[in-house]
């Protein structure tokens, strides 16, 4: 198997874009391909999780490349749900690692805000369970809120802890230019005052409106390409080491512990057993926080602290910037946005920002090794990525 390197990246603005979705995601690639300084690549994947349903458009993949004019490259869709970006970069680390192809550019995009809320709550919980879940009007925000109030009784979790999540990551973003919310929050705003009630109310009881991410525009690529391809292109060398990939139940109430995500623990555990390393070894992480308590739930589940602490971590300070183990310091899904299909590939844009050390204000100090969680479903579908700087 050879080794698989970065020699790309991009992004768009993540907010309301009034683009065609392919016109999204030729942007980013756009940009993906001026930095690496390539004009001609083997293979495109594009990961997108509603655009026949929410856009009208399928065969997503073929328009990119006929709007970027890589034809013939070969093109295909990828959807998996909110892990479609993970999942994509998967699929162009082993068409490159397997020797079949030197240069693939995978994108990520997804235009949410052509519908209303109400229409884009219902299109994403469309991934829950058909018959166990859905039709009984199972949202995402109720299977957080449900995994939340378990949480809290089993580990102590409070209120307080999924605001610091939320105060960290909103107001990270404000060093990051592309981020979605660009206001800054505190505590005392969205939790302490009086007023806190009509800023922060209730969305699924125990989370408030200010735990959760925002419904976002936006498109991320990355270029991946053999070692021989990253060192002709004479860009920093950024390897993608580790690729982990794992399922859970679809439907939550299967799981012998629903606070218990077992596919996060799994294709973390693969990845960093691929990369050759282990969670010690990371210094930057960008953690799936659609909503605040995934963060906690998943910095414990990767290896990043023990079962149950992952708020006491939070709490010392040691996920913030300059912390331990920095964590979401672009803002996460939570200050970035989180345009589905986006993500997994906007989450590696941030690794590999931070490896090359061009995150200016955000930037974590002597970052060498990154890691991503890019989370679909409710757990049922992760795809967890290690990445490395070499000299």
């Amino acid at each position: 198997m050879r080794d698989v390197y970065v020699a790309g990246i991009g992004i768009t603005t993540f907010t309301r874009l009034e683009f065609a979705l392919s016109e999204i995601a030729s942007y980013a690639s756009m940009m993906a391909l001026k930095d690496a300084g390539i004009t001609e690549v083997d293979q495109v994947y594009v990961a997108n999780m509603g655009s026949p349903r929410v856009n009208h458009q399928t065969a997503l993949a073929s328009a990119v490349v006929d709007s970027l004019s890589l034809t013939p490259a070969g093109a295909a869709a990828i959807e998996n749900g909110p892990a479609s970006g993970g999942s994509a970069i998967k699929a162009g680390f082993q068409a490159v690692a397997s020797g079949m192809d030197d240069v693939v550019l995978v994108a990520g995009v997804e235009r949410m805000r052509e519908v209303n809320g109400l229409e884009a709550t219902d299109f994403i919980a469309t991934l829950t369970h058909p018959i166990a879940e859905y039709i009984y009007g199972v949202t995402l925000p109720a299977h957080a809120a449900m995994f939340t109030r378990l949480y809290m009784d089993k580990y102590g979790v409070t209120e307080r802890h999924l605001a610091m999540v939320g105060v960290k990551n909103q107001n990270a973003a404000l060093n990051n230019e592309w981020a979605h919310l660009q206001q800054e929050i505190t505590l005392e705003g969205i939790l302490d005052s009086p007023e806190a009630m009509t800023n922060n109310p209730y969305v699924a009881e125990p989370l408030r409106f200010f735990d959760a991410c925002p419904v976002s525009d936006g498109g991320a690529a990355i270029i991946l390409v053999s070692e021989e391809k990253a060192k002709e292109l004479g860009r920093p060398l950024i390897k993608l080491s580790g690729v982990g990939q794992a399922t859970d139940t679809h439907a939550v109430h299967e799981r012998e512990e629903p606070t218990d995500l077992l596919a996060v623990r799994k294709a973390a555990a693969d990845a960093f057993a691929m990369a050759g390393l282990t969670p010690e070894d990371v210094d930057v992480a960008e953690l799936h926080d659609a909503f605040t308590i995934l963060e906690i739930a998943e910095s414990e589940e990767v290896g990043f602290f023990p079962k149950g602490e992952g708020h006491i971590a939070l709490e010392k300070g040691e996920t913030a910037l300059g912390g331990k183990i920095p964590i979401n310091v672009g803002g996460g899904l939570k200050g970035r946005g989180h345009p589905v299909g986006a993500t997994g590939v906007a989450q590696a844009w941030e690794i590999v920002t931070q490896l090359r050390g061009d995150g200016e204000a955000r930037q974590v100090e002597d970052a060498e090794v990154g890691f991503t969680c890019n989370f679909g479903g409710f757990g049922n579908n992760v795809v967890c990525l290690v990445f490395e700087k070499e000299a």
